[in-house]
């Protein structure tokens, strides 16, 4: 069962003779001075530096124009950012071992019995989420296979050389099990009654791509042969990447079927498959090993229909924000370490090790042991949440642990998501205010993108207003038409007027792929409306914050600094900074990114108000991510509760509660909206509380009818109400609170 079939192993041979040339030249480029940026496509290169940029803070991005272009300046930061990198010799930093160490965790041994419950063989597997197994279709080609298998953990000697206590969970197919042929991957759910499996975490799937190019080295974990777990630490380099496939060739043992394949930075790269003599590369052990793409497997999973349950465990498969790590109670002394998840930086916020635990302290029989209904519980102060995650941004981690936990950090790096960046270009700089967070500000600081971006790039405003498109209600697939919410006649008096408009609608303010309508008596917008372009967003580093007023409206209309100054009240804002900065270049996208540092786009907030809305901040991230979004393409329309009775300070009424709704297309075509309120208890029950009583910290997120947030600010969604999932449940639903963004219903 360790080795591949004849079949895949022919085709692997197949793939592999196909490629001989290119591979030789390949390889010969990687040999040569600077080589390894030109072993590989322009864009894969500028891909895998712009990834590596989330895990070292002094890359940056390199303009993959330029660098196809052999720009001398972009090819000199190329060379010196990968050879550095992957080209290095053998010191790394220990944070390496110690993320090496939490993904080996999380990797098992396969055991493979037949119908007749005798031993058939063994495989490689490893954890990919909290319950689901990832190794190959020829290891468990299908359920009733997997029905009879089995995952040991911990099949591997201990640091004093003496074998770990062995903990082995049955397979469990009737919750989940999906196998490919063609790619050669399983997918199945492992039975765990006590909550034992999340001391071993798991190793996050990352689908966007730059995670390895040609010349990358490669590390396999693995349990070649059924023995006790080994790894080939940096043995194997990359070769040549095909459409489904990476190719790796290795001077030591070919791989295990069904292992994970890591980069340096401990995200899986592919899921190990098949070894094929090479002879002309005798040189270098004469093997081709050959992996299935981590990309073009979540691919193939994200195409499928899977009933509601199995799509709700599969959905934490593409939940790459959120992140575990381990944390031990320091009151204890126990060898068992205990995994609290939380949100962090590391390899695993990139898709690498999500959590790390000691071994359990219970032995039990050693080798081919089967799988116990009585296995050790959990050990004390393990913190879980419902399904295993948590939410938490990074830098609000601090101070959130229990009495007596820790953070175990790995190697630390800016916990950031960045794609590719170039050039910008240069507009008139504006006047600076504080920096401030706000309701839909990014978490954590991005990097400055160029190769030779040295400082940081200044908030710039383009000064062609005339030139901004703003919202494009014609933005989704399928041909679904999303207007712009309309005003009740009675609001449409206290809407702020572009005198410049033209043929325009006078009272929306257009800005770079978002608009805003302004309520000029309460100085405040009355909605958002903001499109997000998921394949072409860039994470732009957020620089000093430069707040203006749009000069075509009277000041007088907008709130500006005085009303900030020197008081705990923060600038919020309504269209998230990162949402409207998506383009074809970095440039396009950065004029969106800054053009929501306009004040029509601000809303003043308690400083306190940002403590518990991280959910609230991530709603659009992780329908991009994780719902079932055709051609990832969102629009979200936001702004405040303009209540008559908001608390006023100096002119300004401060409002109480937020409202949200995101639109989404469906990959069958069907429309979803979906409506949310920050807000509080009492105000969502209809309560009012005493001033004394009142608190900006105790907002929490609701999914709520679009029909409720039409009542609360007498606007029009159009029809967009009749594509709520909530108007058509069974039971009347008037909010549901959101505590994990797992429980949206999309």
């Amino acid at each position: 069962m360790d080795e591949a079939p004849a079949g895949v192993r022919e085709d692997a041979a197949a793939r592999v003779a196909g490629r001989s040339e290119q591979r030789r030249r390949q390889i010969a480029l990687l040999a040569e001075p600077g080589g390894i940026v030109r072993a590989d496509e322009p864009v894969r290169v500028a891909t895998r530096i712009d990834r590596l940029s989330h895990h070292y803070r002094d890359i940056h991005p390199i303009d993959p124009v330029s660098l196809a272009a052999a720009d001398p300046a972009a090819v000199t930061a190329a060379v010196a950012v990968l050879e550095r990198i992957i080209q290095t010799n053998d010191l790394l930093p220990v944070g390496y071992l110690e993320g090496g160490a939490a993904a080996a965790r999380a990797v098992g041994r396969v055991v493979v019995r037949d119908a007749h419950g005798r031993l058939a063989g063994y495989g490689t597997g490893s954890l990919v989420c909290p319950e689901l197994l990832l190794t190959n279709h020829h290891v468990l080609g299908d359920a009733g296979t997997a029905g009879r298998s089995s995952v040991e953990f911990d099949y591997q000697d201990g640091i004093d050389g003496t074998p770990l206590p062995l903990r082995a969970f049955f397979l469990d197919p009737g919750r989940f099990f999906f196998a490919d042929r063609e790619l050669d991957f399983a997918l199945v759910a492992v039975k765990d009654a006590t909550g034992e499996l999340a001391r071993f975490g798991f190793n996050r799937l990352v689908a966007p791509e730059g995670k390895a190019i040609v010349g990358d080295f490669v590390t396999i974990i693995q349990h070649p042969g059924g023995e006790k777990k080994q790894v080939a630490l940096r043995e194997n380099r990359i070769v040549d990447i095909l459409e489904s496939f990476l190719h790796y060739q290795t001077d030591t043992e070919p791989g295990s079927s069904g292992s994970p394949v890591f980069n340096d930075q401990w995200e899986i790269v592919a899921l190990h498959h098949a070894a094929v003599p090479a002879p002309e590369h005798d040189a270098l052990g004469g093997i081709i090993n050959e992996g299935v793409r981590i990309s073009r497997l979540l691919g193939a999973l994200r195409r499928q229909s899977f009933p509601p349950e199995q799509r709700a465990l599969l959905d934490r498969l593409f939940a790459e924000r959120t992140t575990l790590l381990s944390a031990v109670t320091a009151s204890t002394a126990a060898p068992a370490s205990t995994a609290a998840p939380v949100s962090a930086v590391g390899p695993a916020a990139m898709g690498g090790p999500a959590a790390m635990g000691g071994p359990a302290s219970t032995p039990s029989p050693a080798s081919t042991v089967q799988p116990a209904s009585l296995v050790t519980p959990a050990p004390a102060g393990m913190a879980l949440s419902a399904d295993g995650l948590s939410t938490w941004p990074a830098e609000t981690v601090a101070g959130r642990w229990a009495d007596g936990q820790v953070p175990l950090t790995l190697t630390l790096t800016a916990p950031v998501v960045l794609h590719l960046a170039g050039p910008v270009t240069a507009a008139s700089p504006v006047a600076a205010s504080p920096a401030a967070a706000g309701p839909a500000a990014a978490a954590g600081p991005a990097v400055a993108a160029g190769p030779a971006a040295a400082a940081p790039e200044a908030i710039q405003i383009d000064p062609d207003y005339a030139g901004r498109r703003g919202y494009d209600p014609d933005f989704l697939p399928g041909g679904h038409r999303v207007a712009l919410p309309t005003l009740h006649p009675d609001l449409l008096p206290l809407a702020a007027l572009d005198p410049h408009a033209g043929d325009g609608q006078p009272y929306v303010l257009n800005y770079h792929h978002f608009s805003v309508v302004m309520n000029r008596q309460r100085r405040l917008a009355f909605f958002t409306a903001v499109n997000i372009d998921g394949p072409t967003s860039l994470r732009i580093r957020r620089d000093p914050d430069r707040w203006i007023f749009d000069p075509r409206l009277p000041d007088s209309q907008q709130t500006g600094e005085d009303v900030y100054r020197d008081n705990p009240l923060d600038r919020g804002h309504l269209v998230r900074r990162l949402d409207p900065a998506w383009g074809a270049s970095l440039a396009v996208a950065k004029s969106g990114n800054d053009d929501t540092f306009h004040f029509t786009n601000c809303t003043p907030q308690h400083k306190d108000f940002n403590q518990n809305q991280t959910t609230w901040a991530g709603l659009e991230d992780y329908i991009l991510d994780n719902a079932d979004t055709r051609d990832l393409k969102v629009t979200v329309f936001t702004g405040p509760v303009l209540a008559a009775d908001d608390d006023p300070y100096r002119g300004v009424q401060l409002p109480r509660q937020y409202w949200k709704v995101v639109v989404m297309v469906k990959h069958d075509d069907e429309l979803s909206a979906t409506g949310y309120l920050l807000s509080q208890d009492h105000l969502i029950d209809g309560l009012e509380a005493a001033p004394a009583e009142f608190s900006y910290g105790a907002y929490k997120t609701y999914q709520v009818p679009i029909r409720r947030i039409e009542d609360l600010t007498r606007l029009s969604f159009g029809t967009l109400a009749d594509a709520d999932p909530l108007a058509r449940m069974e039971v009347a639903t008037t909010a549901r609170e959101i505590t994990h963004l797992s429980q949206l219903t999309l």
